[in-house]
């Protein structure tokens, strides 16, 4: 075989192959694609304003929408950022900046582990915490089930970016006097907080759309929440019902509801890839 003829068969293959990794992607793509296509079809023609400010309405009659769910999922996220947002980054600056290889190893194997336990086994740790000794369900035992979902992601997110900071900063802020606490707050957690809020909001995405553990924890209220040791409302669990009753109205709805949550995800992946993508140009 000539040099130009082994050329032509080698821009060939790579033509090839190029075509074949394209059309890969795009199989992958297109059953996501339908599917948000289906769900934006079917979701739009029961948004209006009522879906967004007023109750569901009784069993069997039509009308009503999702606010109280609505209202409830953003009070469930904020619960649960209180508990898996801090112990996350504690955990994760502890393993970034103290503890011993063999010991850290062991927390990293664990979060790991965790972090592949399957949502509804969260939901029954928490039932067991905070449901059956006070014997009731509550916004309380919801945002504590979705916390523990967030705690290993957030944990494991907040060291991998506090390894990206460059030593050079630790040993310059040691180099000047500061206590080793000091250089972690002034420095490290500064210099990595675009990094961490990215993991938190990735964290945030995560738990949005969890159904199961609010079956044993918030249980779910038609009505207004108005008080966090009260059972709660949530769109994935008003979703789940809505879609497993025999109304038309009632599905109409769910594909509303599950609309809107996945924009509510999409709107938490978006920052999170703005702030990746300010992180990259820095």
């Amino acid at each position: 075989m000539t040099t130009a003829a082994h050329e032509r068969y080698r821009r060939l293959k790579n033509r090839v192959m190029d075509a074949l990794a394209v059309a890969c992607a795009i199989l992958v793509i297109s059953p996501l694609g339908l599917i948000l296509f289906y769900l934006v079809r079917q979701g739009l023609v029961a948004l209006n304003w009522n879906f967004f400010t007023h109750l569901p309405a009784p069993v069997g009659q039509p009308g009503g929408g999702m606010g109280n769910a609505i209202v409830g999922t953003l009070e469930l996220l904020a619960l649960a950022s209180v508990v898996g947002v801090p112990v996350g980054i504690l955990g994760g600056i502890y393993l970034s900046e103290y503890g011993g290889d063999r010991l850290n190893d062991w927390i990293r194997f664990w979060a790991d582990v965790l972090n592949g336990v399957p949502s509804i086994v969260w939901g029954m740790v928490a039932y067991a915490i905070a449901v059956v000794p006070f014997k009731t369900f509550s916004a309380y035992s919801g945002g504590l089930a979705l916390g523990f979902i967030m705690i290993p992601l957030v944990l494991r997110t907040t060291e991998e970016v506090l390894v990206l900071v460059p030593r050079s900063y630790r040993e310059a802020a040691l180099a000047l006097g500061l206590s080793h606490w000091k250089m972690i707050a002034r420095i490290v957690l500064p210099t990595a907080l675009k990094g961490i809020v990215t993991g938190v909001l990735l964290a945030m995405g995560r738990v949005a759309g969890e159904t199961a553990p609010l079956l044993f924890t918030g249980f779910g209220n038609p009505h207004w929440n108005h008080s966090l040791a009260e059972p709660i409302a949530a769109l994935p669990q008003q979703i789940y019902v809505y879609a497993i009753s025999p109304y038309d109205d009632w599905h109409r709805q769910a594909w509303a509801g599950a609309l809107v949550l996945i924009f509510l995800v999409f709107a938490l992946s978006a920052g999170v890839r703005l702030l990746s993508a300010e992180r990259s140009k820095r």
